[in-house]
């Protein structure tokens, strides 16, 4: 096989060229004397056609014979075809067969309804299927254009450590280690880390897994994570409401530009995804609340909200509900917040903080605020919160040399890709998902 080698992604451009093609069998079909055998190589999929007549005896038996998952170089000729998915099938003339899964023991994943706990023990196999790989290269082209957008808006980006001394988010779901003589922890985010970066460097954002050890079984917790946390000197509530807005509307656009064809293998109906463009629209928590409760009047809504509680999974469905686009809900209640949030100059029972609500029940993707600027009350919060002042002497020096308002947010990219492609768990979203009952494989 002396012809170029090629992608199946990139196969469009060699139309009427003999091309080779290296990858694994995913499907086949025969019809009388001819065999359409379904090939894969983690691009995309491409159909072959193998007329008996038109290719040596050994190369149509050889075909003929593969099992689902056997791995192939395949030669042919690529011709164009608008019925064919990809718009492109490949006349084959030749294959080289470099492992024939056996018959007595078959690829475990067949085109048949699997269950859920079957598909998850067989994670590793269960990614090559076709809409398993789309999910895949879908969170990699949302990691990427974080990457972009940060990077080409002046943002350096800076390495928190995983291993922490002391909590970010509380205290009750923390996954302890044991680090030689000391207790530490999985880190629960960056942030505090990266508010350390930003008076070094002004705009600056970290990338990396983080931990939450809260025992939770819905569709949208793991307990294993990615993160984008970008964190910037100066930024006001406003000004992160404007670079959250402009981050998640870039994701989807350069989605929309660059995986269509991966959304549409998923089965997501993209025109829920067309209108995702600034402005969106921002609430304050009272009016989320008028919301929920005007929700229960109607019997919308089962349960009475009251002021003052945080929002739970079917509260953010509701909310969100009401929008076409992700809502941004600013100035929660101090009290239901994390330690380190300013409080609002205006009703100090407030902290100036905003969640991003995205549209579709898929809840918070995005969490901020700006941070506490006074040393003083810093300090007294993290007495209140019950934290040792110990470990966070480093975090307090931020504050007492050349301390200047700031703030930051994170973006959870697991559940900015299950709203991106319409997924049903979060499990989906992340080559191999970490639960409170799965850690395997």
């Amino acid at each position: 096989m002396n012809s170029p080698i090629t992608t199946i992604s990139e196969i469009g451009e060699h139309d009427g060229q003999t091309v080779t093609v290296r990858g694994w069998l995913y499907n086949l079909r025969e019809s009388g004397k001819l065999l359409f055998p379904i090939f894969r190589d983690g691009s995309g999929v491409i159909q072959g056609v193998v007329p008996k007549n038109a290719v040596p005896p050994e190369v149509f038996d050889a075909i003929k014979g593969l099992t689902q998952e056997s791995s192939v170089i395949v030669e042919g000729k690529v011709r164009a075809d608008k019925r064919a998915p990809g718009g492109f099938e490949l006349d084959v003339s030749n294959v080289q067969v470099l492992q024939r899964v056996p018959e007595d023991d078959p690829f475990p994943i067949s085109l048949k309804e699997h269950g859920v706990d079957f598909l998850m023990d067989h994670r590793h196999l269960w990614v090559r299927t076709p809409r398993q790989a789309a999910i895949l290269r879908v969170r990699a082209e949302i990691i990427k254009a974080a990457r972009d957008y940060f990077d080409d808006r002046g943002f350096t980006l800076t390495d928190p450590p995983i291993l922490t001394p002391a909590a970010c988010e509380g205290t009750t779901t923390l996954f302890p280690v044991d680090y030689f003589d000391e207790k530490a922890y999985l880190t629960q985010s960056g942030q505090l880390y990266i508010e350390a970066t930003a008076m070094a460097l002004g705009k600056v954002y970290s990338f990396g897994p983080t931990f939450r050890a809260e025992k939770s079984k819905t569709r949208r917790h793991l307990t294993e994570f990615w993160m984008v946390e970008p964190e910037v000197a100066y930024a006001t509530l406003d000004d992160l409401m404007d670079l959250a807005e402009g981050l998640i509307s870039f994701l989807v656009q350069r989605c929309l530009e660059k995986r269509r064809a991966d959304l549409q293998t998923i089965g997501r109906d993209v025109s829920k995804l067309e209108n995702v463009k600034p402005p969106f629209p921002r609430i304050t928590y009272d009016d989320a609340v008028k919301i929920l409760q005007e929700g229960h009047a109607k019997g919308a809504v089962e349960a009475k909200f009251e002021w003052g509680g945080d929002f739970g999974s079917p509260d953010e469905t509701y909310i969100s509900s009401q929008f076409d686009k992700p809502v941004m809900v600013n100035r929660y209640p101090a009290q239901i917040k994390a330690f380190y949030m300013e409080p609002d100059p205006q009703r100090p029972e407030l902290a100036l903080c905003v969640d991003v609500l995205a549209p579709e029940g898929y809840g918070e993707i995005i969490g901020g605020s700006q941070r506490m600027a006074s040393h003083e009350l810093l300090l007294k919060r993290i007495h209140e919160h019950g934290l040792p002042e110990e470990a966070f002497k480093w975090y307090l020096d931020l504050r007492k040399y050349g301390g200047v308002p700031h703030g930051g947010f994170g973006m959870g990219i697991e559940r900015a890709v299950a709203w991106i492609c319409g997924l049903e768990h979060v499990r989906e979203t992340i080559p191999f998902a970490r639960t409170l009952h799965r850690l395997y494989p």
